[in-house]
């Protein structure tokens, strides 16, 4: 990871998150001073579960994913932090000095600021930052809530049709990914993808899958128990 000497990304910070407008003058001098701005090539593994967590992230450009392994190697992607958002696992970590109980990559080139603890812990007193991290709990909460009730209360069939949409007719993507994405196993989605297909939903390529009834689809991921 490198770090750019820029000041001009760290005045950048408002436009994306404009909540931390009203920050004190000196509020935003401690950011300039203290805050870290790093350039972080994709596939980077930002943090790991049982890490202690030493700052609070801002993404500036890119993409973080963040996601749960199980023993077995199996991942459950919890949520993604585009830019002018942030991570809640992070600032949950922050708060009751706890490890990280997920893992963030990231899954593009990613321009990051991030605030060391303690300064973190200091801005806290600024209603504009407090507002801020608060609201980004009660954001992501409800994001958390809506993955927890498709797993338990959606058939893994809607879950991997719906899953399918919005993407175009054609999806570049492997079995394996789709699986993660459901928090399931490559041989059961494949299995899936082969009943949609059988159906006249989809054709199945290598690394890719067209859409061939978006309208049958939406009525699988539709269904009621």
């Amino acid at each position: 990871m490198n770090t750019p000497d820029s000041g001009a990304t760290v005045s950048a910070l408002t436009a994306l998150y404009p909540l931390l407008s009203g920050l004190s003058a000196a509020a935003r001098q401690r950011i300039e001073s203290e805050g870290r701005l790093l350039d972080v090539p994709a596939g980077t593994r930002l943090f790991d579960e049982h890490q202690p967590c030493t700052g609070f992230p801002f993404v500036l450009s890119g993409q973080v994913k963040v996601a749960k392994a199980s023993a077995s190697g199996r991942e459950l992607p919890l949520y993604r932090v585009h830019a002018g958002e942030t991570c809640v696992i992070s600032s949950a970590c922050l708060l009751g000095h706890n490890d990280y109980n997920a893992y963030g990559v990231a899954e593009t080139p990613l321009k990051l600021l991030v605030l060391p603890a303690g300064l973190f812990e200091s801005l806290l007193a600024e209603p504009d930052f407090r507002r801020f991290v608060f609201g980004l709990f009660s954001e992501r909460v409800a994001d958390l809530m809506q993955l927890v009730e498709a797993i338990a209360f959606h058939r893994l069939d809607q879950r991997l049709a719906s899953l399918l949409l919005g993407h175009g007719k054609t999806l570049h993507t492997t079995h394996q990914q789709l699986a993660d994405e459901l928090g399931s196993v490559r041989e059961i989605v494949t299995r899936l993808l082969k009943s949609f297909a059988d159906q006249g939903l989809v054709s199945l390529g290598r690394n890719q899958i067209d859409i061939l009834d978006a309208a049958g689809l939406r009525g699988i991921a539709a269904e009621k128990k």
